[in-house]
């Protein structure tokens, strides 16, 4: 880690600026409001223009804003900055013509970044392929626990306009981003940060791995106390080392096995802590207990240690972090039990969407029936299946690129029984708790862990997971 200077910000001056702001939806309508507010001459524009774009663009007419539909390729006359939605790639011809007039572009987040004002909250960043959502709402019970005023924004749902220019008063803020936003936030310094973990994903955003490992390794930039790190991921280890600190920021690991000085891990059974102690040579302190975190499989006891990484950095005691990770409750299909079944366990994991999540909610099992498949968003599966046959009953596949992961079994798990279901009708998921009820044994667990998108048969990963609890519900 390099180190640099404490540099302060200043708010900026909307007043008379010619703004664009690239995209309508979550992020672009809260955008627009505030720069207009803030005196800005707003400029909407939007690739789209269907009913709900129509609806967006009428309530921004009405307090000024210019609004254009249908066209989100040309940059405004006159532009002096463009305010972007994240999910806007980076090689959009509005860009290209930003970047030729010499036109900085912002996402939603650098722009709640400048907005703050001199006395804000602090940011305990977190991202990461997978864990991200859990892992901040873990960081804010355990923040609430020590009795400081917070809340978990960001990518997770609540946006970062509301939380830095509303009239609640925060100590510190959980702050979620993705990797989209994270590129569009190029002056964001948080007190702390950590990137949980980095697999392949969203690649036809970013471009290749390394741009898209780049750009959540923005987080680390500027961090002021602690970059926390995965030890079992060096690539993260090695974002930490290329990043641009302040002087005085540590590298802190976290690690499922026992904790080196500077980490915090796990002995015989308890969460441990050597990096926020006296004498960490000798010391460790005892923050919690495995039984403390909700579900108690590997990846989420990972994403509780980063979580206490997190808030020890900013100096919350032991006790709090116990009764933080106590009190906390997982969001729906994250490894979610929905019923024991004639001794067979049926597990909920549809939020598991790609390779990297499906790899780790398979590890938390011994015997396995996996409900498996979906839309592959371009993903192999040759290392996820060779990893997990050791563990595999049989497997039910599900979805318009099944046949991706059952080309995977027949090379690496051929003796496994694999039942094939050519349908993607309503009744589908039913079918497939069905034969993986055929499959099982007592003492096995009915894991529905796709690897894949759900769009190819659901909305989203949600109607795909209660589709899975009511099939269980039938069962039982």
């Amino acid at each position: 880690m390099g180190s640099r200077q404490v540099t302060s910000s200043v708010s900026p001056d909307f007043t008379g600026k010619h703004v664009t702001v690239a995209g309508l939806g979550v992020s672009g309508v809260p955008a627009a409001k505030v720069l207009h507010a803030r005196g800005a001459i707003v400029t909407v524009v939007n690739d789209g223009d269907d009913a709900r774009a129509r609806e967006q663009a009428a309530e921004l007419e009405a307090l000024g804003v210019t609004v254009r539909l249908g066209d989100g390729a040309t940059l405004p006359e006159g532009t002096e900055l463009v305010v972007t939605a994240p999910g806007w790639k980076p090689d959009k011809p509005l860009f290209a013509a930003a970047a030729e007039a010499g036109v900085e572009i912002w996402g939603d987040v650098e722009l709640a970044w400048r907005l703050r004002g001199p006395e804000a909250a602090p940011w305990l960043c977190v991202t990461g392929t997978n864990g991200k959502t859990t892992t901040t709402q873990m960081l804010a019970s355990i923040l609430k626990a020590a009795g400081l005023r917070t809340a978990a924004v960001g990518n997770i749902g609540v946006s970062l306009l509301d939380a830095v220019l509303g009239d609640e008063e925060y100590d510190v803020l959980a702050v979620e981003l993705s990797s989209y936003q994270l590129h569009w936030a190029p002056s964001l310094r948080a007190h702390s940060a950590t990137v949980l973990n980095l697999a392949p994903d969203h690649l036809d955003w970013h471009g290749s791995m390394e741009a898209y490992a780049h750009d959540k390794g923005r987080v680390y930039e500027g961090n002021r106390v602690a970059c926390v790190y995965n030890v079992a991921d060096k690539a993260t280890e090695d974002l930490v080392r290329e990043a641009d600190v302040e002087e005085g920021c540590r590298a802190i690991g976290f690690t499922l096995g026992a904790p080196a000085p500077s980490q915090l891990g796990v002995i015989d059974g308890i969460l441990v802590d050597r990096a926020f102690v006296e004498n960490r040579q000798k010391n460790a302190q005892e923050l919690a207990e495995v039984s403390d975190v909700t579900p108690p499989a590997p990846h989420n006891i990972a994403n509780a240690l980063a979580a206490a990484a997190l808030a020890r950095a900013f100096g919350v005691p032991p006790r709090a972090v116990r009764d933080g990770l106590r009190a906390f409750t997982p969001d729906a299909h994250r490894i979610a039990h929905v019923a024991d079944v004639d001794g067979v366990s049926y597990i909920d994991d549809s939020k598991a969407t790609n390779t990297h999540a499906a790899e780790a909610s398979l590890a938390a099992y011994e015997s396995i029936v996996w409900i498996a498949g979906g839309l592959a968003k371009g993903a192999t599966f040759d290392e996820l299946v060779a990893k997990s046959a050791p563990r595999l009953r049989g497997v039910v596949l599900i979805g318009a690129d099944r046949a991706l992961i059952r080309e995977a079994l027949a090379r690496h798990a051929p003796e496994v029984p694999v039942v094939d279901l050519d349908r993607t009708d309503t009744g589908a998921m039913l079918a497939a708790v069905q034969e993986a009820r055929r499959l099982a044994r007592a003492g096995d667990t009915v894991l529905l862990a796709p690897a894949c998108a759900s769009m190819d048969m659901f909305v989203n990963y949600n109607q795909r997971g209660d589709a899975f609890a009511e099939a269980v519900r039938e069962l039982a």
